[in-house]
């Protein structure tokens, strides 16, 4: 993969990036589709990644559709497809333990001890295969994204880390591969979360960070069957918890919640 990537920079062609887990959505042919709009070549790479799962069960059930995802990335114009076994990616690693600050002190951090570590250690190792000019991800895992930014300036890495915005279906659920394992029922439950972040678009900078929250809560608790992990405002840049507004025109919405047998995440930008 390397040596593809050499010969089109060799060819002055410029390399976009899409890492993926597969069973992709229209979210992830929108990342293959900004990436194409930018540059000559676009990689993707479907990988499952084991280092960042805490639950063996939700690993082993992970969707896996490689044939179906290749047809798709056909489609959407992407030039090569790097979908490497995990003997061959992980060869000669050293899993490397990475400063990452306070990034995964909150929110996702406590619910997923070592996730983290794990998403940084596979990001490096598909650069290192793939050696991308940008790199394109969704803002969807929002926390993931800053953190892969404060580790690219920490570690000077070449590639650039693009974000994207959230791609979502017409009743606002974010879209993701974990949708899959919905019900019909569940699926609609899930639509909570979107519906909790606009209550908290339309309170933000007008009610006070707790109302705002309390808010939140109230109308997650009204969706039977749906189990909210976590809420919470946050800086826009560094994702720290917010206890007021302060002087910020921006903030973050962040939220979690378990419907059915899915945990699902979203989160939204609050505008002053």
């Amino acid at each position: 993969m390397a040596e593809w990537s050499a010969r089109a920079r060799r060819e002055g062609r410029s390399v976009g990036f899409v890492p993926t887990m597969g069973a992709l959505h229209e979210g992830h042919l929108d990342l293959i589709a900004r990436a194409r709009k930018d540059h000559a070549k676009v990689v993707c790479s479907i990988f499952v990644n084991p280092l960042q799962f805490n639950n063996l069960e939700d690993l082993e059930r992970y969707p896996r559709q490689l044939e179906q995802d290749s047809k798709l990335l056909d489609e959407a114009g992407c030039d090569a497809l790097f979908a490497p076994q995990v003997e061959t990616l992980f060869a000669d690693l050293q899993p490397h333990t990475y400063d990452l600050g306070r990034l995964d002190g909150h929110w996702e951090g406590p619910s997923r001890p070592g996730h983290f570590q794990g998403v940084v250690n596979v990001v490096e190792r598909l650069f290192h295969f793939v050696r991308p000019d940008e790199a394109f991800f969704g803002e969807k895992d929002r926390q993931q994204l800053t953190l892969l930014r404060h580790i690219a300036r920490q570690e000077h890495w070449p590639e650039r880390i693009v974000g994207c915005p959230t791609v979502r279906a017409v009743d606002g659920l974010a879209l993701s591969s974990r949708n899959a394992r919905l019900s019909p029922a569940e699926r609609q439950k899930a639509t909570v979360l979107f519906k909790a972040l606009t209550v908290a678009g339309a309170m933000a900078f007008r009610h006070t960070v707790q109302e705002v929250e309390e808010a939140v809560r109230e109308t997650v608790a009204n969706e039977p069957g749906v189990q909210l992990d976590y809420f919470g405002i946050a800086d826009h840049d560094t994702l720290e918890p917010l206890m007021d507004w302060g002087d910020r025109d921006l903030a973050v919405a962040l939220i979690a919640a378990q419907v059915g047998p899915v945990r699902l995440i979203d989160n939204l930008t609050l505008w002053r």
